[in-house]
């Protein structure tokens, strides 16, 4: 028997699994998450997914993860929030114009949206964001990898990259996200507008 085995058979608890999730977002308006929320129906009807469309009010863009954690972690949402007051970047325009299933795996793939214009932008604010969590000390939570995106629903199906009738919006703030895990539920905890 090995030692993790053992004791984990000694006290009889099996290890937590994660119940909160933290992450740094962007919300698209109401009038754009209508729009996006619609079109998540129509590709689901045209390529007969059987995926249930997120509800329009969770559709986002994360910027950065801070984790899965049993319970919510505060000392990484403080951190989270000293570094995100730090971030100084003008409002700016996004539209999101192709929609398209991430490969990678041979189920459950995400059919998200992407971004073409203002992808600039956005990548901009990933990195303040990023560069303003390294110097909070959440420095292994920044990956430099980022692909500007939005999740409609998953599906075992892949749909292959298609353009749709621009979505667009003025983003003007980014948010602080406390997710419950299997509640699909979303607390904003931090709301930072952008600034010049």
């Amino acid at each position: 028997m090995n030692e993790r085995h053992a004791q984990l058979s000694l006290d009889g608890m099996a290890p937590e699994q994660p119940t909160d999730r933290l992450f740094f977002a962007i919300f698209p308006d109401p009038p754009a998450a209508a729009r996006i929320a619609s079109i998540a129906q129509s590709l689901r009807a045209e390529h007969g997914l059987r995926g249930r469309p997120l509800q329009a009010d969770r559709l986002h863009v994360t910027l950065h993860h801070l984790g899965d954690h049993v319970g919510l972690r505060p000392d990484i949402a403080s951190a989270a929030e000293a570094a995100a007051v730090q971030v100084a970047m003008p409002p700016f325009g996004i539209a999101f114009d192709n929609a398209s299933s991430f490969s990678g795996r041979t189920r459950n793939l995400p059919l998200v949206l992407r971004a073409g214009s203002g992808a600039g932008s956005l990548e901009a604010l990933h990195a303040a964001i990023g560069g303003q969590m390294a110097a909070a000390g959440l420095a292994r939570w920044v990956k430099p990898a980022f692909v500007p995106h939005v999740t409609l629903l998953y599906d075992d199906r892949s749909v292959a990259p298609r353009a749709i009738e621009p979505i667009a919006w003025t983003v003007r703030e980014f948010v602080l996200v406390h997710s419950l895990l299997g509640r699909t539920e979303h607390r904003v905890i931090g709301r930072w507008p952008l600034r010049g």
